[in-house]
């Protein structure tokens, strides 16, 4: 038998595939160039057609040299047009008019106004020659705030030139307006912090800055715009309050509360019936069945697992004014808040907002996130009133359709909604769900009472909130 020797490649193999690789390199360039020489041809064509000849790039040079001189002026009058005010273009405008009406009719009234608004012009050039030697740091505050809570955002600015810079103004926008900070001139490597107060007045999102300077003369004809930082965002939370545990107090249903739906398996015993067909034998009561001679069974009561429901009225048909709505904001948040933080089942609701040119009212709800106390006071940091919300009546109608679980439903409003509107309200849910409505009402004296099976509790702040939720019996 004959043994073959493996073959080995050919020595000159690798040369002959780099060269393979080079001539599809040059193949590549070749289309590549000849593509460019067939777009300037066809551009050519465009512009000269069949003519050839000096003529014909002499048209061809004279359109490429108006096309940059386009642009290059395009581009002069977009960087003019962002430095130069209205006043200033004024300016440019009236100047030769007036040296060319004063030197013809020989007024020497208005050279003068001509060679003063020639001078003013090239002192605004000057304004805006060089470049500004600073470094800018924004520092917003925490990035949530409450209501009332002091808060400010600093800025760092810092020299980094070898020589003085003069002193300027920067103005940062926060929220709505825009607040000027006066920066004193600075010492070569020096620095300066500043603070800018943020105003947390009412809830919502804040956005502080950038931080812009404005070098401009003093005329007012030239202003340019200098952009250091990005923007921050604040979020202002509604104020709430430390309320004893949803376990305790006025709602006691930790371990679920039973219904007068009877089941076949549950943890509340009910009574003993006769065993059915279909009935589970696990749930025969032996003992009963051995003393009556015929198979009976357990009945249970069904519990519910505790399922809290806050609902937010967001109709301005519900409060009489902003106080009232800030406050029930403040209580919906406490409530939500606080049982997040027990582990609770909690479902947050708000009606859906109609929008302005709608054909139909939105009859829906807007469910706001629970997984964390900051989630929801996140989301309640935005919410507003109008008269384009549902009103009490029909958020607690979607509420109760949607009801299945529900153990405890609180319905938090202002003073504007009268007893009959509140006991239609709480007739939306079924019987086996305690309603409560938090009555929103600073001007009224705090209390509780019933109204049927409903449970009205007037509130006038937060305390009188927290007094609620322990049940007090001074109530």
């Amino acid at each position: 038998m004959s043994l073959r020797t493996p073959s080995r490649p050919a020595r000159g193999s690798t040369t002959s595939t780099r060269g393979r690789d080079r001539d599809r390199e040059r193949t590549r360039r070749t289309v590549e160039d000849t593509a460019i020489a067939s777009t300037v041809t066809t551009a050519r064509t465009r512009i000269v057609g069949s003519r050839t000849g000096v003529g014909a790039d002499a048209v061809v040079a004279a359109v490429r040299s108006a096309r940059a001189v386009r642009a290059g002026v395009g581009g002069a009058v977009a960087a003019a047009s962002s430095v130069i005010t209205p006043l200033g273009w004024s300016l440019l405008a009236l100047v030769p008019l007036l040296l060319l009406a004063g030197y013809a009719w020989g007024w020497s009234e208005l050279v003068v106004l001509g060679i003063s608004g020639c001078v003013l012009a090239a002192i605004a050039l000057l304004f805006l020659l060089g470049r500004t030697p600073l470094a800018v740091e924004l520092t917003p505050p925490a990035a949530r705030v409450a209501v009332g809570d002091e808060a400010a955002a600093s800025i760092l600015v810092r020299n980094r030139r070898a020589r003085r810079s003069f002193s300027a103004v920067l103005d940062v926008p926060v929220g709505d307006g825009l607040v000027p900070v006066a920066l004193p001139g600075l010492a070569p490597g020096r620095e300066a912090v500043l603070s800018i107060p943020v105003p947390t007045r009412r809830r919502g999102r804040l956005v502080i800055g950038p931080v812009n300077s404005v070098r401009a003369d003093p005329v007012g004809l030239v202003r340019r715009e200098i952009t250091w930082t990005e923007p921050a965002e604040v979020i202002v939370h509604p104020r709430t309050i430390d309320i004893p545990s949803t376990s305790s107090g006025l709602v006691r249903d930790l371990e679920g509360q039973p219904t007068r739906q009877l089941t076949a398996s549950d943890l509340a015993f009910h009574a003993l019936r006769e065993y059915a067909p279909g009935d589970d034998r696990r749930h025969i009561h032996w003992k009963s069945t051995a003393k009556t001679g015929t198979f009976m069974v357990r009945q249970y009561e069904e519990t519910r697992r505790s399922h809290l429901v806050v609902a937010l009225s967001i109709a301005s048909i519900d409060f009489a004014s902003d106080i009232e709505f800030e406050l029930a904001v403040s209580v919906a948040g406490s409530l939500g808040a606080r049982a997040i933080r027990d582990a609770r089942d909690i479902s947050v609701v708000v009606s859906a907002v109609t929008p302005e040119f709608a054909k139909r009212t939105v009859v829906a709800l807007r469910p706001l996130p629970t997984r964390t106390p900051t989630a929801l006071l996140d989301e309640l940091a935005l919410v507003e009133f109008g008269p384009s919300a549902l009103g009490i009546l029909d958020v607690a109608r979607l509420s109760g359709d949607d009801a299945r679980g529900i153990s405890v439903a609180f319905l938090v409003v202002g003073s504007s909604v009268t007893p009959a509107r509140l006991r239609s309200a709480a007739a939306a849910f079924p019987p086996a769900v305690e309603v409560v409505a938090l009555q929103c009402d600073p001007d009224r004296i705090p209390g509780r009472r019933r109204l049927g099976a409903l449970t009205v509790i007037t509130i006038g702040s937060l305390a009188d909130l927290r007094r609620a939720m322990r049940g007090a019996e001074s109530w």
